[in-house]
């Protein structure tokens, strides 16, 4: 038996998974003890959901995966904006980062300043395609070199000065991790070790770092970002089902939307690769989007997409404005409540609006052969079927200028079972696929196809 943990900014949430069959065994949720040490709340859903279980001694393993203290903050320095800059800003994304800057071209004195202003827990340095242009890549390696900021540094640039540029941040007593180039070509996005050295990077310096837990044993538990792991479930249950799916993730401060998507097989003509490269399985995280602490700026971006109602704007602000004020605000009258689900549905809607415009921007691919949506976040679980009519809507938003999903079914992830899944795929790849299916694809038919 595994027991999966991920420990959020409010709440602990832990599930007890049968690694023989997949089969969910038990599941509980705690509030999350940053102000002491996160392993009081940690320990205590843990004890919560195995009390009742027969077999309780029989734990294996135990996984977890964070996103307290802030989650993982990025910031990105390349090349050029359109180009390295923003095949950083991908891959940064798809790590389970929080991008909090973004930086192009020579940094100069300014730029340092506002890099460090912004407090990342890492910096991912690229620039230039493999052979191609390696000055400001060096120059920017020697700026922060010479800044001694003592912030980690992925370097996934121009392959040709990897090397080169490793050992002078190292000389100069920065944490740093080789990686391969993101854009080795024009128009070829390579996330995956870049990716994967921000995980490493998050688990030897980052975790440990941010203050949740007195001692090493939390970071020793603590296996990635809770956006990465959800991001490795996603492409696991995608990869089971052979199909392109959509995640809208509903949080207290932002919404992020998670989609697998493939070339389309029917098309006549090869797409136009952009610059900066395809991200087939990406992320996007919308800041000023969420249940709680963004609560307003919902309402702001409804407004600004004419998605409001004539006088519903005020009402809804000051309902948000109440949830923005209390965070530990918890719906109990029926006006709350529908309120409630009204700043999730808006909520989701604007972040699928995104997230979508922007793939199509990426590619002639788009959302349309997206089968499969998932909600998730704790007010679409707790929303009932007023959870499945608020994705109904999103799935209806013809106005949003973008080209819907032509036949997709909706889920919500009742059982938090993404993060979970996530935590077990490289270990146990058969656990964790069959309780992706229990789970998230009743219906989809007995092959298990979309």
């Amino acid at each position: 038996m595994a027991v999966c943990a991920d420990v959020g900014s409010t709440f602990t949430k832990v599930a007890a998974v049968d690694l023989d069959t997949g089969a969910m065994l038990a599941t509980a949720a705690h509030r999350t003890t940053v102000e002491s040490d996160v392993l009081h709340g940690l320990d205590a859903a843990i004890d919560q959901a195995t009390a009742s279980l027969p077999d309780r001694a029989d734990i294996s393993t135990v996984r977890v995966c964070s996103s307290a203290g802030g989650g993982l903050r990025l910031a990105v320095v390349g090349y050029e904006q359109l180009v390295t800059a923003e095949a950083g800003h991908r891959v940064g994304l798809s790590a389970g980062a929080r991008v909090v800057h973004v930086a192009a071209g020579r940094l100069d004195t300014g730029a340092l300043a506002g890099l460090r202003a912004d407090r990342p827990d890492v910096v991912l340095l690229v620039g230039g395609t493999d052979g191609g242009d390696a000055e400001v890549l060096r120059h920017n390696a020697g700026r922060l070199a010479a800044a001694r900021l003592r912030i980690p540094v992925v370097v996934a640039g121009n392959i040709d000065v990897r090397d080169e540029i490793t050992e002078r941040l190292a000389a100069k007593g920065t944490p740093v991790v080789p990686s391969e180039n993101v854009l080795p070509r024009i128009g070829e996005l390579n996330p995956q070790p870049a990716r994967a050295a921000i995980r490493a990077v998050f688990l030897r310096h980052v975790i440990g770092g941010k203050g949740l837990s007195r001692g090493p044993r939390f970071a020793s538990l603590v296996r990635g970002a809770t956006p990465d792991i959800v991001l490795t479930a996603v492409e696991l249950l995608a990869d089971d089902l052979a199909g392109d799916l959509v995640v809208v993730d509903v949080g207290g401060a932002t919404t992020d939307v998670y989609s697998v998507l493939s070339p389309d097989p029917d098309a006549r003509t090869v797409p136009m690769r952009e610059v900066a490269g395809t991200l087939w399985r990406s992320r996007t995280v919308e800041g000023d989007l969420g249940m709680r602490w963004s609560a307003t700026g919902v309402v702001r971006a409804a407004a600004a997409e004419r998605l409001l109602a004539p006088g519903e704007e005020e009402t809804l602000f000051t309902a948000a404005r109440v949830r923005a004020d209390d965070p530990s605000f918890l719906p109990v009258t029926e006006i709350d409540q529908s309120a409630e689900v009204r700043i999730a549905q808006l909520a989701a809607t604007i972040a699928l609006r995104r997230h979508a415009r922007r793939e199509s921007r990426a590619s002639a691919n788009d959302l349309r052969r997206v089968r499969l949506l998932i909600g998730s976040g704790g007010v679409l679980r707790h929303a009932g079927l007023a959870a499945e009519v608020a994705l109904r809507t999103v799935l209806g938003d013809h106005a949003g200028g973008w080209a819907l999903p032509r036949a997709a079914s909706i889920v919500v992830d009742l059982d938090y079972v993404l993060a979970s899944a996530g935590l077990l795929a490289v270990d146990y790849p058969t656990a964790a696929a069959a309780l992706l299916r229990r789970h998230l694809t009743a219906g989809q038919g007995s092959d298990r196809r979309l």
